[in-house]
């Protein structure tokens, strides 16, 4: 097992381009021993935003507080505290800070499967 309050976890800037005010905390993946699914803890910055972008797996989200947008297929759809997300695989999307105080949301993705095939 483990356990960690997530606040000790260090917390990164995202550097990918497109992504503005975002910081993560890669609170368990395969450093903890997780061999299905990975969490991260996003902050987003007033004003701040993720990157428009997809890929191939899809990915589970439930906002922890604040409030913003997420843009799906070209919509702004407004997203709150409590607020729980699923983005398929392959969905464009972003998530958009528009309040004056930080957002925050738990992202859950699968981890690859590495392949024992020689």
């Amino acid at each position: 097992m483990f356990k960690v309050n997530y606040s000790q976890v260090k917390q990164v800037n995202v550097e990918e381009g497109g992504a503005k005010g975002v910081s993560l905390r890669w609170v368990i993946s395969e450093r903890e021993g997780a061999e299905n699914f990975a969490l991260r803890i996003f902050t987003l910055k007033p004003g701040g935003h993720t990157p428009l972008h997809t890929h191939p797996w899809e990915h589970e989200v439930f906002i922890l507080k604040g409030f913003g947008v997420i843009v799906s297929e070209g919509k702004d759809i407004p997203i709150t505290q409590g607020d729980v997300i699923f983005v398929p695989p392959e969905e464009e999307h972003q998530f958009k800070n528009t309040n004056d105080e930080e957002l925050e949301f738990i992202c859950l993705i699968p981890i690859p499967k590495k392949c024992a095939c020689g």
